[in-house]
């Protein structure tokens, strides 16, 4: 279980950063800042350094290669455990953490698969999350399974890079080709082998040919695909790049459009070469006449947290209880939220900077009280934000030679027209600036310093109710630490309290956390009654009540007992403001808790582009499905948004069941910052674990055909890809960070949105009808609901695809949309098509709003006209093979496809 702990400390800091983790810039065809994390988990070996080094330098040439000499990896950052030996190789690393890692090397996400995979969730053309790789891949020993880790090195670049996806299909190995035959998913198709069931016990190993299904009317689920080890074909890398003939990515010339890959369906069957060419690498960059200078390697060891506050004290802090505001948000930092062995000082500021506090080790509650005594009291004066970063600069630098690394946790809510004279010296000290802006008027300027040292940027409203400051400090916890030290929000929530004096909840605390459980309360104008009560209905004592700042807080002795905690507050005014916070810890350092990571898909937009929210939640590695997930968007004045996101494959979201839950967001009230935070809940037996595989894992090579006859690799162990295990309830709020957005009018305006994209349409054959599902789209993307269907039909593709307008229309005159994310159904039975030779049936939508707005067409669904031909083996034809023509289609009139009976639609002529 270690294993999963430590693997999943690095899985969940991935999101918590904002649109682009990514730290790395393409700089004269050279890709610089590459992170490579290391797993504390991942016992210390000097050879996966070396082996790193060697698998990059090999993917560096190839990469330069099959890119027409574009691309190559110029430098890399290798980072080491803290818990490795020290070496004199080793330096200290700056802006470079785990949460910015391109590549993860950690124990595989499932035992005994060492499986490489690069975690997606965007659409196509956007940049991944990070790569995973395994120590025992990294060393090599999975060669013969997946090819030279170089190659594959690429092949993952190229799916986190630049956003293509796999040519390959494990859910849709086959299809029914236009040649009328079963084919393997593949491109190139000129990428030769046999199909062949091939079963081993012991020694023992059994090959015969595939049987077809008599439903799909496919190969059977055990057949496979082994290729010719020798080969001349020479795409493609997104294949299967292990073959040594395979040095190009598929082009538009040798695309294979008719397969199902997830490139095909997520790129509208757009080659892998044609989306590279489009990214703005690609746009900005000539191809090299001379070879590059091999990679240059920095080895970056991981050494204690040293972080310095720096709080705005000035006069406008006075405004909106700001001061008081800050103090309790800092208090919880200093209580909860910064971790044991930590370093932590302390700076005001307002026109010029005080150290208030040397850098101070925190090991136990009395450096955490000491450091409550410093917190400002009394706003007053200007500001002056470079003097209170030279000054977190100073304290920092009395204790260490290095700044590089340390981390400026920096509040203000004020402009500064100063403030860009220091964002150089930021950019060279080595320091990460992590920026709270309170209040709409916080200075722009400080995003930069954020932005280029690779901090985080909160942002907190001055609507208390909203606790988006104290929000914003938990979320303050470090990028390289273990996860079971690292505090959890369980929940975060506030009212205004007028009529009605009582604020009442309650809230879960399930079996992955509990230790160093936090209650914190905050009230604006006088101490409430305040009541706790465990799950034995056992009522809390001995509250900490501090007076001045407003609050009272409990920290839980030892473990919090499981189940539903019961709170009751009664405040003693009208117009009383009155929050609570609740945070713990992983129970069990070997079992990995529930965690949510929410961010926005971009960190500034220009009106009227939407955006996407994303919140991803795990249990270690395992996907947790069918959790009610709430966003709250938070505009610069306060006003908040509030949308239930869904994890359906409809809409924003990429992909259904993968543990990430999307949703597009439109509701733009103003310019300025907007905040986000995600509450997400799961009901006992209602939410669920799910051990399918990662997506966009790597191919699995079964085995090779050498002079006839296949050498098979070692069968991986298999899971059932449908399999899900109950889960408890829980609950977990996560903040996701700041983003702007600009050129919002305050003029009224017509309707902008169109439908969404309908990206899972399906098409069967029943009898002499097709049969459609798809989720509805709504009115604006995924809400409300669209005014009417447009179904088209051809016998071609491409023509489909690039003149939807032109092809056949079916009669949906009693198809009425349903609700955004409905289920919808359709059966049809096609009558004229155009294309006489037609074998396949292509099927696309599009919808259309009250306003006559149209969205994109749909992904294209296709039913085949046929029964393909199975290879042709003696077992395979006594299995009963051959071209088929169905009575699906009639052949009349100069080969033109006709159906006679029309029945739930007809064509329009």
């Amino acid at each position: 279980m270690r294993v999963f702990r430590s693997f999943l400390f690095l899985l969940v800091l991935h999101l918590l950063q904002g649109s682009d983790t990514s730290l790395v810039q393409l700089n004269n065809n050279g890709y610089e800042g590459v992170i490579i994390a290391i797993d504390p988990a991942v016992p210390e070996d000097g050879k996966i350094i070396e082996q790193i080094k060697d698998m990059v330098t090999t993917a560096s040439t190839y990469l330069f290669e099959a890119t027409e000499k574009r691309f190559f990896f110029k430098n890399v950052s290798i980072l080491i455990p803290e818990n490795w030996k020290e070496n004199s190789e080793y330096k200290r690393l700056k802006h470079e953490s785990y949460e910015h890692a391109d590549v993860l090397v950690a124990p595989p996400t499932l035992p005994g698969r060492d499986e490489p995979y690069t975690k997606q969730f965007t659409a196509c053309g956007e940049k991944g999350e990070y790569i995973h790789l395994t120590p025992n891949f990294v060393l090599g020993k999975n060669e013969s399974e997946y090819g030279p880790s170089g190659r594959l090195f690429v092949h993952q670049w190229a799916l986190l890079r630049w956003g293509v996806f796999d040519e390959y299909n494990e859910d849709e190995p086959y299809y029914s080709a236009t040649s009328k035959k079963i084919e393997a998913t593949r491109c190139s198709t000129g990428i030769t082998g046999i199909n062949r069931v091939y079963t081993c016990q012991g020694d023992s190993c059994i090959t015969r040919g595939c049987r077809i299904d008599s439903k799909t009317k496919l190969y059977e689920k055990d057949c496979q695909f082994f290729p010719d080890q020798d080969q001349t074909e020479k795409a493609s890398i997104m294949f299967m790049q292990g073959i040594d003939s395979v040095v190009e990515f598929c082009k538009e010339n040798n695309h294979n459009r008719e397969a199902p890959s997830l490139q095909n369906k997520m790129c509208d069957f757009r080659s892998t070469w044609e989306v590279i060419s489009n990214s703005e690498d690609f746009k900005n960059t000539t191809s090299m006449v001379a070879p590059p200078p091999p990679p240059v390697f920095s080895l970056l060891k991981i050494s204690q947290r040293i972080v310095c506050l720096v709080l705005d004290k000035s006069g406008s802090m006075a405004s909106f209880n700001r001061l008081n505001r800050m103090n309790q948000a800092a208090k919880h930092f200093l209580l909860q939220t910064i971790e044991n062995g930590s370093w932590v000082g302390m700076v005001h500021f307002d026109s010029i900077a005080l150290v208030i506090s040397n850098l101070t080790q925190i090991i136990s509650s009395n450096e955490r009280n000491k450091l409550f005594e410093s917190l400002p009291t009394e706003a007053v004066g200007g500001t002056s934000i470079c003097a209170g970063i030279k000054s977190a600069f100073e304290v920092i630098t009395d204790m260490y030679s290095q700044i590089d690394g340390s981390e400026i946790v920096l509040l203000t809510d004020g402009e500064d027209n100063t403030a860009g004279s220091c964002v150089d010296e930021v950019k060279q000290s080595g320091a990460i600036i992590h920026f709270i802006a309170l209040g709409p008027s916080a200075d722009q300027a400080v995003i930069e310093m954020s932005t280029i040292t690779g901090g985080k940027h909160k942002y907190a409203s001055d609507e208390a109710a909203n606790n988006g400051l104290i929000d914003a400090f938990a979320a303050l916890v470090s990028g390289n630490a273990d996860l079971s030290q690292q505090s959890l929000q369980l929940e975060s929530k506030g009212l205004t309290l007028n009529n009605n004096l009582w604020m009442n909840g309650t809230v879960i605390i399930d079996s992955t956390v509990g230790k160093d459980t936090f209650f914190q309360f905050t009230w604006e104008k006088e101490f409430p009654n305040i009541s706790l009560w465990d799950p034995n209905g056992t009522q809390m004592e001995n509250f900490t009540v501090d007076t001045l700042s407003k609050m009272a807080y409990l920290s839980i002795p030892g473990t919090a007992k499981v189940g539903v905690w019961t709170y009751s507050l009664q405040a003693k005014q009208n117009s009383e403001i009155l929050t609570i916070t609740v945070n713990s810890r992983a129970a069990n350092p070997s079992v990995p808790p529930i965690t949510v990571n929410a961010k926005m898909n971009k960190d500034t937009n220009s009106f009227p582009s939407p955006m996407i929210v994303y919140a991803e939640i795990l249990q270690g590695f395992v996907p947790i499905l069918g959790a009610n997930v709430t966003a709250f968007i938070e505009s610069n004045s306060g006003k908040t948004e509030v949308l239930q996101l869904l994890d359906n494959g409809a809409g924003a979201d990429s992909f259904k069941n993968d543990g990430v839950y999307s949703r597009y967001f439109t509701a733009y009230s103003e310019n300025g910052r907007y905040s986000l935070k995600v509450r997400a809940r799961g009901g006992t037996n209602a939410a669920t674990r799910s051990l399918r595989h990662p997506l966009n894992r790597a191919a699995y090579i079964p085995g090779w055909v050498v002079d006839g006859k296949i050498e098979g690799n070692p069968s991986r162990p298999e899971i059932d890809a449908d399999t899900q295990t109950p889960l408890e309830s829980f609950s977990r709020t996560a903040s996701g960070g700041a983003f702007v957005v600009s050129n919002v009018s305050n003029l009224p305006l017509p309707d902008l949105y169109p439908p969404s994209q309908i990206t899972d349409l399906e098409a069967t054959r029943d009898g002499d009808d097709i049969s459609l599902t798809w989720t509805a789209p709504g009115d604006d993307f995924d809400v409300g609901k669209a005014q009417q269907y447009i179904i088209r039909i051809s016998g071609s593709l491409l023509d489909l695809r690039d003149n939807f307008d032109d092809a056949l229309q079916v009669n949906t005159t009693d198809l009425l949309p349903k609700e955004a994310n409905s289920e919808e159904t359709f059966a049809f039975t096609p009558g004229h098509i155009s294309e006489g030779n037609a074998t396949h049936i292509f099927i696309a939508i599009q919808s259309v709003d009250k306003s006559n707005l149209a969205s994109k067409v749909s992904n294209i669904a296709q039913v085949a006209l046929f029964i393909p031909e199975a290879d042709s083996s003696p077992e395979e034809n006594s299995a009963g093979s051959g071209a088929n023509v169905s009575p699906f289609v009639l052949l009349v009139s100069g080969s033109v496809a006709i159906v006679s009976i029309i029945s739930s639609a007809t064509i329009f002529s």
